[in-house]
């Protein structure tokens, strides 16, 4: 026999061994029987009785349970400590009301620009910092034209020609459009004298209202309403003005804003 076979044929046998010994074993639950073996316990000879040998299981004893202390009806005063004794350092004391003034809102308006003429035109570029502005304007009108009488002409072949007597019916006009530098399409807004210019009306609207006392002079209360004063909650921009005048001898147009706005320090 070749010594080949001889040792594939111990190798096959340990082999077998190992397997019936060691896995098969393992595979089961049961212990290897490797080495010595354990004895078993002998069996108890004649009628002696098998008495189990208990094994004592340590185990830790619970705390008792601790009682909370009684609550009683007094209410216990909390004290204030040095914070030094937490390791604790107290912040600087700082201000923190609020300051209120007596003094009222200045609400007087001064003027930032004016605008004077007699005839329409556009106005340059003025710029408005500030957020709220006045635009106050008056108007000196024309008076209204009175009858004319014309002295008629005689012609040549003896005819007469001329016109006895024309009325004119124009009235002053005056108008403003605010326009946006920033925005030429958009008309801030346009002006124009409430209830129109009638110089007449003004005059004759005029009637005395007396005085207390007897004796006391009358007081003649106009109904003239210039100036006329706009006002604009939109500023910090810049605009420009297109003004239409007709039969007007001058106007005045004064752009005033809070005296607050202009003061320093």
């Amino acid at each position: 026999m070749d010594r080949n076979d001889v040792l594939y044929g111990v190798a096959a046998i340990l082999l077998v061994l190992l397997l019936a010994l060691v896995v098969k074993p393992m595979i089961a639950g049961q212990l290897a029987r490797i080495g010595t073996p354990v004895p078993e316990p002998a069996a108890p000879a004649g009628n002696a009785t098998l008495t189990p040998v208990l094994t004592p299981v340590l185990t830790t004893p619970e705390p008792a349970p601790v009682r909370s202390p009684a609550v009683t009806a007094t209410v216990q005063a909390i004290g204030f400590v040095d914070p030094s004794v937490y390791g604790i350092r107290p912040a600087e004391p700082s201000l923190t009301a609020t300051r209120f003034d007596n003094l009222p809102l200045n609400t007087t308006m001064v003027s930032f620009a004016r605008i004077n003429g007699s005839f329409s035109g556009t106005t340059r570029i003025v710029q408005i910092p500030f957020p709220y502005w006045e635009l106050v304007y008056t108007v000196d009108p024309v008076p209204e034209t009175i009858p004319a009488v014309v002295t008629p002409v005689k012609g040549s072949e003896g005819s007469w020609s001329g016109v006895h007597g024309s009325y004119s019916g124009a009235r002053p006009e005056f108008t403003i459009q605010v326009v946006e530098t920033g925005d030429p399409g958009r008309i801030v807004r346009n002006i124009s004298p409430p209830g129109g210019i009638d110089l007449d009306l003004w005059t004759a609207s005029a009637s005395p209202t007396p005085r207390s006392g007897r004796d006391a002079p009358a007081i003649m209360l106009s109904a003239d309403p210039r100036p006329w004063t706009e006002r604009f909650f939109e500023g910090e921009r810049s605009y420009y003005f297109i003004i239409t005048a007709k039969l007007v001898n001058s106007y005045s147009i004064d752009i005033q804003v809070p005296a607050r706005y202009t003061e320093t320090g």
